[in-house]
């Protein structure tokens, strides 16, 4: 061993110090035990914090949530003080949510594996109900004494329409804030979320879509709102009065026509006519190629069959036109309803009394000389035609019950609720149709259901559409029942393919061709025997879909397959005698839509509602 070799085993060798070196040797472990132990504690700790801040979270939202339906209420109850309560109390929770949401812990959290997808979008929900209720109600709540609904509604006085134009601009930003939110909401990915997390994603989402649609359409209809109804200078609309007992595609036949004048929400209701009286026009007026194709010239040439066609904005600038051609009165726009909505109307309003000589002519007729929201369907639709024989006095009733139930809105008879909640009952059945000869109005009303339009942002995705167009030439339509049902098939090759079938009944009676008025049943003069009902069934598939098949009870059929705003078009000709029934099934093929279907249906008699039945979905195997 040299010299130093053992200098260094000497001093290695020296009392203690291998323990020291030891010591020495494990301090970094001790630091990182140390160090795990802190950080266990920390998380341990964090954990509790973070579960009692999402439990206050959770209650917070709840509570908003429980607020709504409350809010609600004392809105349409138009309780403003309560109204303002209830939305403090809410801007508390859902700011409360959200100021817990956004801790700096959360947020650390928040990029966490497993835990923090679910942190992250419970922090979102929290963002966007706070921005809801404070970008998007609250201003609301701060306009909403300034809207007195009762005050708004047109009239013979007149209303004052000036809070609506200034809530406008509040309206349109509450709008997009919402709107802002959902679309945050939506993008968040799903796939990493816990049950408890995603469920309720679901539900917000599902209660924002509604929520945009609501405030979006009360957007757009505070932003023409104010000019239709005659702000800044007179407005005139041609009133149609669809008659359902001889059916048309949007709805029957022009059974009264009325020019309805709105002058700073003034109401008044000026010259009277029929769709006979104003005869025919020659030449025609020019139509859609499309549509003429499948509906004929007629739409151009009369006035009862402008309507024809289901696309109400054609049918529209049809009689804007031909009314200007025979009267030389040019009018701002159009306004549809029928029977039913006048019904919806005189439920508000209550009953109305006939005067004049149309007063005289019921009585002579033995006909209801007061008109209830219970009778005036029988009345105009089946009543009139069975002790009226003239034609012409038959018209110069319906026009005198559309001037008494419009008399009895101008004079302010009904409250605002009411009304309003019937005439949005009529719009979602399809009975109240508006069209505007302005552009720019037009291009918002074509955003929605009141457009009665077969094309454009109004149509969803896979809408199919069922109409009716009367062949009898008379009034049989009072007595056809119908309904209207969706048989999704099993996709095939990557499309969807989707059955309509519709099944008619003529309920007349079985002496029909003698019991009923020649008026009615059209005395055979258009080849139909009496009593028999003749229909043209009109069915639309999604845009660009097949129309591939057509069956009567079963047995195919031959149909005239079109194509009308690049949706799929079938025709099928059918006759009832009293009592027959039959069913009518199309089949649409190459769907490409893989969307929940629907379907818009001409309004009849019947309520919607039981008409179109639940669409039904074959059992498919997913695995094949």
């Amino acid at each position: 061993m040299t010299g130093s070799q053992q200098q260094a085993a000497m001093l290695s060798d020296k009392p203690g110090e291998h323990g020291r070196r030891t010591k020495l040797t494990n301090r970094p472990f001790m630091r990182l035990g140390l160090l795990v132990v802190f950080l266990v504690v920390l998380l341990g700790a964090g954990a509790v914090w973070l579960g009692l801040k999402a439990n206050s979270v959770k209650n917070d939202l709840e509570a908003a949530t429980a607020l709504v339906p409350q809010l609600k209420e004392e809105i349409l109850s138009s309780d403003s003080e309560s109204v303002a309560a209830t939305m403090v109390k809410l801007r508390e929770h859902t700011s409360s949510a959200r100021r817990q949401a956004e801790d700096p812990l959360w947020n650390l959290s928040s990029g966490l594996p497993w835990v923090g997808p679910n942190l992250s979008a419970v922090a979102e929900v929290a963002r966007s109900a706070d921005d809801v209720a404070t970008l998007g109600l609250a201003p609301l709540v701060e306009i909403y004494d300034s809207l007195n609904w009762d005050s708004l509604l047109p009239s013979g006085s007149g209303a004052n329409l000036n809070p609506i134009k200034v809530a406008a601009p509040r309206v349109a930003s509450s709008a997009y804030a919402v709107r802002a939110s959902a679309e945050r909401l939506k993008a968040i990915n799903t796939s990493q979320l816990l049950p408890q997390v995603a469920v309720p994603l679901a539900e917000a989402n599902t209660e924002l879509k509604q929520a945009v649609g609501a405030l979006s359409s009360a957007a757009d209809a505070a932003a023409i709102a104010p000019d239709m109804l005659g702000i800044d200078g007179r407005r005139s609309y041609l009133l149609m009065i669809q008659n359902n007992a001889e059916s048309r595609a949007s709805g029957g036949i022009p059974g009264a026509l009325a020019v309805l004048t709105l002058d700073n929400g003034k109401l008044s209701l000026g010259a009277q006519s029929s769709a006979v009286d104003l005869g025919v026009m020659s030449p025609s007026l020019p139509v859609d190629p499309q549509q003429e194709q499948i509906y004929s010239t007629r739409l151009g040439k009369y006035m009862q069959d402008v309507n024809l066609t289901p696309d109400f904005p054609t049918a529209a600038a049809t009689a804007q036109e031909m009314w200007a051609k025979k009267t030389g009165q040019n009018v701002d726009g159009v306004i549809s309803v029928d029977p039913i909505v006048l019904s919806y109307i005189l439920q508000s309003t209550g009953p109305v009394a006939l005067s004049g000589p149309e007063l005289e002519a019921a009585k002579a007729a033995g006909l209801s000389t007061e008109l209830t929201g219970s009778n005036v369907v029988s009345t105009l639709l089946s009543d009139v035609y069975a002790k009226i024989k003239q034609p012409k006095l038959q018209d110069a009733y319906f026009a005198g019950v559309a001037k008494e139930v419009f008399s009895a809105l101008s004079s302010g008879k009904g409250e605002a609720k009411g009304l309003m909640t019937g005439l949005g009952r009529g719009t979602d059945e399809g009975r109240v149709l508006v069209w505007s000869a302005s552009a720019s109005e037009q291009s918002v009303i074509s955003k929605y259901r009141l457009s009665g339009s077969v094309g454009g942002s109004s149509v969803s995705p896979a809408e199919f559409g069922v109409y009716f167009n009367d062949g009898t030439g008379a009034k049989m339509d009072y007595y056809t029942k119908r309904s209207v049902q969706l048989f999704r098939q099993c996709p095939a090759g990557g499309y969807e393919e989707t059955i309509v079938r519709v099944t008619s009944t003529n309920t007349a009676p079985a002496d029909a061709a003698t019991s009923l008025p020649a008026y009615v049943t059209g005395a055979g003069l258009f080849g139909v025997p009496r009593g028999t009902v003749q229909t043209n069934i009109v069915v639309y598939g999604p845009v660009q879909a097949n129309v591939e098949s057509a069956s009567v009870d079963g047995q195919k059929a031959p149909f005239a397959p079109y194509l009308h705003a690049d949706r799929p078009v079938g025709v099928v000709a059918q006759q009832l005698a009293p009592g027959e029934s039959k069913t009518v099934e199309f089949t649409f093929g190459k769907i490409v839509q893989h969307t929940e279907p629907n379907v818009v249906v001409t309004p009849t008699v019947q309520h919607v509602k039981d008409v179109i039945l639940p669409t039904e979905d074959a059992s498919c195997d997913q695995g094949q």
